[in-house]
């Protein structure tokens, strides 16, 4: 249902960012009315294509290696988080195995795989690209991000009610400020989820593979597993493709062993485990045990560890990979292994403390164990890869303080690595290892935050059902009503061991929302003044005629986030040293979600004031392996791109046969007068038609221009960079003043520098501006 639906739109948003070359060169140059459109495209197709071809069973193979490992090692430690107090009826091993088999049917291969995976945007997963799509098809976001495109094609006027509910619930979210408060609320408490759950999952995951020698003592465990999460974060910086096609051959050969195992404990111990498959003996369970019933969903629930990092790392990867590796190779021999335990602890019920390697046939139980250990260390890389991603995205939204992302893939742009996030990570894991030392306080802990994230992703998908995908109203309630319902209980579930370690996932969320929050709203203060504030082109046009204003030889580019306007802390410089460059040009740096803008492609001029030479708007767009050139080098390119643009901005002219008519002219010893006119001869009014007159002027005119930014740019390039700092009013509340003028200042002085390009210091002016908000 969904699926043909978002994959329509998936491809028409690849579309969009392959849009129209930018001609340069041998093409015609184009006037832009606005650099919003141009901005955003570039003529590479995106990577998360739908078709099956050999690069996506490469993907299946490496995402094995990256999303599963989490899911696939959850046999660890799941019964013996059901049972912590042991098994007092036979029967509830099958009451359990039955609530196991089909929570994984309906939530990771129902729910995420089947749909939740198609309500990607561009290719990313998570909550923030479920947050970006809905933005992009109605204007809820807190910071404008809206591509133009979108909202011409969802507004196709249609008979439906479908279309009409869609309509409807759109103009009620547009028109909230109260919707549109919660929604982003929503959005960074389930990515803040997300990222608690990089520090919980390679603790646990860890500290479980380490139960097969827990004889060394508990301490001597613990210190292992904090050796262990080292080594894992270390070698993250080798990026995902790497990390992937390394850890994928051990996870295949964990999988293939479990299935063995599986299939042997089954057959060996109890094969009548498969009435299981009978829902009968899962409203059994709940009846014969009441409660204590309820209490142990928060132990079942174990089972689903890392289907949200499906969809989160779906950046890395794209659907069809995620689809082909998990009903393959991860469904069913996880679906078997659970069924082999159960059918060992109907004949062992007194062993479930350590289920899973005390059920082991002896001969494989080393090369298990040897297994198992790097397979739980590589359980964690799904969420710490998704954490990664997720990041990435609410950089580009500015809901996240700049840190450094490190493109690891030159094939996929979501593969990515941050280097600050890794070890902040990485310390916080230490620091939980060593505090809590055993798996059930933390197993409560992360039971609540992944379940957090699925009701927070049913909410959000059923609203992209709505708004994007214009689904019938009857699927949407039976999916808003199937998952959710199933999920609430789940974390009923998990919220009454809330002080046994379910805390934790709340207590990171709330410091990384606060850390979010504050960081978003300044931003989009300072974003929404300085739009406020930018200068229009007739205001400019009497700045510049100002007698006072001196013109300095040379270009001066004038950095900005505008994409379009003239910034006003241009004019506030002006207004306090009244000197111009001779040529100035706004630019304004862009990243593009493809590997390598094309040369011909990467700069999209615009002049600002068509009847004044010497000031233009430049948009640098930039793919994610794009490198930083050399300011000799970017400077040369900017300028060979201006002058070409100059040359071929008005396309009623034919520059061929403008050309005909100037060499035919000098040859018959004619020439242009300053203005260039013809000269008054009847011999040179015959020989040159008034047209090819009127063309050489203009022709005359170009080329002045030309000469002009030439000229400036052997006199020299100068780069101004504006340094606005964000001060509350004087009149505003203890709170804001603290939140703007304390903690926002304390996390800009001590994050990375927004660095955009490579500037030569000592060419750099700095111009610095206060913003009140």
């Amino acid at each position: 249902m969904a699926g043909e639906a978002e994959r329509g739109d998936g491809e028409r948003n690849a579309g969009f960012w392959a849009g129209k070359r930018r001609p340069f060169g041998n093409q015609s140059a184009v006037e832009i009315d606005s650099l919003n459109l141009e901005a955003g495209r570039a003529s590479h197709p995106q990577s998360h294509k739908t078709k099956i071809d050999w690069r996506t069973f490469s993907l299946a193979f490496q995402s094995i290696g990256v999303i599963y490992g989490d899911l696939g090692t959850s046999p660890l430690y799941v019964f013996q988080s059901t049972f912590p107090d042991g098994i007092n009826d036979p029967d509830d091993v099958l009451g359990a195995l039955s609530v196991i088999i089909y929570t994984i049917i309906l939530l990771p291969l129902i729910k995420y795989v089947f749909i939740i995976l198609w309500a990607n945007d561009n290719g990313n997963g998570g909550t923030f690209a479920l947050y970006s799509l809905l933005c992009r098809h109605a204007k809820v976001s807190m910071i404008p991000n809206h591509q133009p495109g979108d909202r011409e094609e969802s507004d196709v006027q249609e008979s439906s009610n479908r279309v009409k509910l869609a309509l409807k619930v759109r103009d009620m979210l547009e028109n909230s400020k109260i919707a549109q408060h919660i929604l982003f609320l929503v959005t960074i408490l389930g990515t803040s989820m997300v990222i608690g759950d990089g520090i919980l999952t390679p603790s646990i995951s860890v500290l479980s593979a380490m139960n097969g020698v827990n004889t060394l003592g508990q301490d001597t465990v613990v210190w292992i597993s904090m050796g262990i999460l080292i080594i894992l974060f270390v070698v993250q910086s080798f990026g995902t493709d790497k990390v992937g096609f390394t850890f994928a051959p051990i996870l295949s050969v964990w999988f293939v062993l479990i299935s063995i195992i599986g299939v042997y404990d089954l057959f060996y111990y109890d094969v009548g485990v498969l009435r299981a498959f009978y829902p009968k003996y899962m409203f059994d369970y709940f009846r014969r045990n009441g409660k204590q019933g309820w209490i142990s969903l928060g132990g079942i629930f174990l089972c689903l560890t890392g289907t949200e990092a499906m969809f989160a790392d779906l950046g890395h990867f794209n659907v069809r990979a995620v689809q082909i590796s998990f009903s393959t190779m991860v469904f069913p021999p996880t679906l078997i292994a659970y069924i082999g335990q159960a059918a060992f602890l109907r004949k062992n019920p007194e062993k479930v403390s350590n289920v899973f390697f005390d059920s082991i046939p002896g001969l494989l139980y080393w090369p298990t164990f040897v297994i198992a250990v790097p397979s739980a260390i590589i359980a964690s890389q799904a969420i710490i890869s998704a954490a990664f991603a997720i990041i990435s995205q609410s950089l580009t939204l500015g809901c996240f303080p700049r840190v450094k992302v490190c493109h690891t893939s030159s094939k996929y742009e979501g593969q990515v690595y941050i280097p600050e996030v890794n070890y902040i990570l990485m310390v916080a894991c230490l620091i939980i290892t060593y505090l809590f030392k055993t798996t059930e306080k933390i197993g409560n802990a992360f039971g609540f935050a992944v379940c957090s994230v699925m009701v927070i992703t049913t909410c959000m998908v059923t609203l992209i059902m709505l708004v994007v995908w214009k689904t019938s109203i009857w699927k949407i309630v039976l999916f808003f009503v199937v998952f959710g319902v199933i999920e609430l209980v789940y974390l009923s579930a998990s919220l009454y061991k809330f002080m046994d370690g379910g805390f934790l996932p709340l207590l990171f969320s709330a410091v990384l929302m606060t850390i979010m929050t504050i960081w978003h709203y300044v931003h989009r203060k300072r974003y929404s003044y300085e739009s406020q504030t930018k200068v229009s082109a007739d205001c400019m046009k009497e700045l510049v005629r100002i007698p006072e204003l001196n013109r300095i030889p040379g270009i001066g580019l004038v950095y900005s986030e505008l994409v379009d306007g003239i910034p006003s802390i241009f004019v506030h410089f002006i207004k306090n040293i009244p000197s111009m460059h001779s040529i100035i040009i706004f630019i304004s740096v862009r990243s593009i979600p493809t590997a390598k803008v094309p040369l011909e492609e990467r700069f999209v001029f615009k002049r600002i004031m068509p009847t004044y030479r010497g000031m233009f708007s430049c948009v640098v767009r930039l793919g994610f392996n794009d490198i930083k050139e050399e300011p000799e080098e970017f400077e040369r390119r900017s300028i060979e791109y201006l002058v070409e643009f100059i040359r071929q901005e008005n396309l009623g002219h034919d520059t061929e046969s403008v050309e005909r008519g100037l060499i035919k002219t000098l040859a018959n010893g004619d020439s242009l007068d300053h203005n260039g006119t013809p000269p008054c001869s009847s011999g040179s009014s015959q020989s040159t038609s008034p047209s090819t007159w009127g063309s050489l002027k203009w022709y005359q005119k170009i080329e002045e221009e030309v000469q002009l930014v030439q000229r400036a740019a052997d006199s020299g390039v100068v780069y101004f960079l504006g340094e606005t700092k964000v001060k509350a009013k004087k009149d505003a509340s203890f709170f804001k003043k603290f939140v703007v003028n304390h903690a926002y200042d304390f996390l800009r002085k001590n994050l990375r520098p927004d660095t955009v390009m490579s500037i030569p210091h000592s060419r750099v002016l700095r111009v610095g501006m206060t913003c009140e908000i």
